[in-house]
């Protein structure tokens, strides 16, 4: 099975026959081919096309990644599985506003269900002390199908995480106050876990995302703009709660991460080297867990429940067969 790799030290990246070879001071590490899925550069690489030509003819694709850990770019590879009677049909489904609305709903309506799931599993080990704002959410959860307009709907959406992340700090035992949500940069431990948990999930998104047929720059929930895989921002939206939620709980209640894993400086924190490998270490482990699909009826990964999302799209937007965005069932 593929796998990402994760390079934090600092060298050069070549090719050496039919593997990729990772050249520093403490020596070379070879990675076979047919092993890589990704790559995420945390550290100060150098590579040559030669290297960069092997990779994409592999369709393997590249995510960089600054000092502090923030995503910078992606090297993607051209696609290799073009399909233009897809491409029209996701334009059309843009570009015809109810059919574009209709997507971004069922998107808001399993993120929303899915954060409900995390509420109502957490509520059960802190004494119900959450009730009031899993009633809050299921209550503004209603209007996410009466909204008439994206902007209208990114407002419920804005409004239900609001109430999700004031129950974060009852959920990890007063750990890590959060406050408000804050981006760029994030000002605290946990907005940082936030933010760097969402980038790695919007990069694996848009690795999945290049192995099926759509588009990473046509969406529906987020608009399309310059600059950005705007439809890898949409099926994360789903995956969320799902994957990076559940890390950060895990990582915290645990005591596996703490303040030593954090740099702050003046309204700014961001993960150390320490609390980066943590965090790449479960989220890992977390992608290649499986799990029985109740449809399927065979065990897939988390990984692949986001390739699973894409084909589901791709169906919907062939008019194949309706999309029903993807609910925790466990």
């Amino acid at each position: 099975m593929k796998r990402s790799y994760y390079i934090f030290s600092n060298g050069r990246i070549r090719r050496k026959d039919n593997t990729i070879r990772l050249e520093n001071d403490s020596g070379n590490k070879f990675l076979p081919i047919a092993d890589i899925d990704s790559i995420f550069i945390f550290g100060e690489v150098d590579f040559n096309t030669k290297a960069l030509n092997y990779l994409a003819q592999n369709n393997i694709t590249l995510h960089l990644f600054n000092y502090y850990g923030f995503y910078t770019s992606s090297i993607y590879p051209r696609e290799y599985l073009p399909s233009g009677f897809s491409l029209v049909n996701q334009v059309k489904y843009y570009d015809d506003y109810e059919k574009r609305l209709c997507i971004a709903k069922k998107i808001i309506s399993a993120a929303s269900y899915n954060i409900l799931k995390n509420l109502k599993y957490y509520n059960a080990r802190r004494d119900n002390e959450i009730d009031d704002i899993i009633a809050s959410i299921e209550k503004e959860r209603v209007s996410v199908n009466t909204t008439s307009t994206i902007n209208e709907l990114m407002g419920v959406e804005g409004r239900i995480r609001e109430r999700y992340y004031r129950s974060m700090p009852i959920i990890t035992g007063g750990e890590f106050l959060m406050g408000k949500r804050v981006k760029r940069p994030p000002n605290n431990p946990m907005n940082t876990l936030i933010s760097f948990g969402n980038t790695l999930l919007y990069t694996t998104t848009l690795s999945e995302i290049y192995h099926s047929q759509l588009n990473p720059t046509i969406s529906y929930l987020h608009e399309p703009g310059v600059r950005r895989f705007s439809l890898s921002l949409d099926i994360s939206e789903i995956f969320k709660p799902i994957i990076i939620d559940r890390i950060i709980f895990k990582l915290i209640n645990e005591k596996m991460i703490n303040e030593s894993c954090f740099t702050k400086e003046l309204n700014f924190c961001h993960l150390n080297e320490k609390g980066k490998k943590i965090f790449l270490r479960e989220y890992d482990e977390k992608l290649k867990t499986t799990i029985k699909h109740k449809k399927l009826g065979r065990s897939v990964s988390y990984k692949r429940l986001i390739r699973l999302e894409c084909y589901k799209l791709i169906k919907h937007i062939n008019d194949i067969e309706e999309y029903s965005a993807f609910e925790m069932w466990w």
